[in-house]
């Protein structure tokens, strides 16, 4: 199958640089409005036959002027939630978060923040939320998701994800496309909306996670 990632939108949460992992999460800004009637255009090209997002309601509101377009509802999978901040949810601080993915990087999978989850009890999660996706059978699949578990995921089980990403981070409505199977293993087709950089000056693009 084919398998659509997209981050969502952007947020006061990404432009306030917080970690904003848990349920319902905040709202797309404008700007995150627009990104996502964007979509409808830079997919347009793809056959999609279904959508799913996590239980964040960033997510949702992403999908769905993609979904009134091809007159298709969307389908909520927990599993696909950001990796959670534990205790430092809703923090400006992502020294403890941002290390614990580079810990994950480094092999180090019971890294945790405090009250958050592991290498391990994430990967699960996300990877039962896909294995779910590919049960249905079709052929192209949109999954709208978060930064963090994205670029974890995808590092994990994307060959050649990680070499493309480099120094960059996904935008907000930046896309993964993959094609492959939870068995058989995935294969790196495109990577679209791609910072090569990011610093705290650079507000107005949104957060690098969440």
């Amino acid at each position: 199958m084919r398998l659509i990632l997209v981050r969502h939108g952007r947020t006061t949460s990404n432009v306030g640089f917080l970690l904003d992992t848990a349920a319902p999460g905040a709202d797309l800004d404008e700007t995150g409005r627009e990104q996502a009637e964007g979509l409808v255009e830079r997919l347009a090209g793809f056959p999609i036959e279904a959508i799913y997002t996590s239980n964040l309601v960033r997510t949702q509101q992403t999908a769905a002027p993609l979904a009134r377009r091809l007159g298709l509802g969307y389908t909520v999978l927990p599993g696909l939630r950001e990796v959670s901040a534990g205790d430092d949810e809703m923090s400006a601080d992502a020294t403890r978060y941002i290390g614990t993915m580079v810990a994950w990087h480094g092999g180090d999978v019971d890294a945790r923040v405090p009250g958050g989850e592991n290498a391990t009890e994430f990967l699960a999660r996300f990877d039962a939320a896909i294995d779910e996706v590919a049960a249905a059978d079709h052929a192209v699949a949109m999954v709208v998701s978060h930064g963090a578990a994205l670029r974890t995921w995808a590092t994990a089980r994307v060959p050649g994800f990680d070499e493309a990403l480099g120094k960059g981070h996904l935008e907000n409505t930046g896309i993964i496309i993959a094609d492959g199977a939870p068995d058989a293993g995935w294969t790196l087709v495109e990577l679209d909306g791609v910072r090569s950089y990011w610093m705290p000056d650079d507000a107005e693009q949104g957060d690098p996670v969440s």
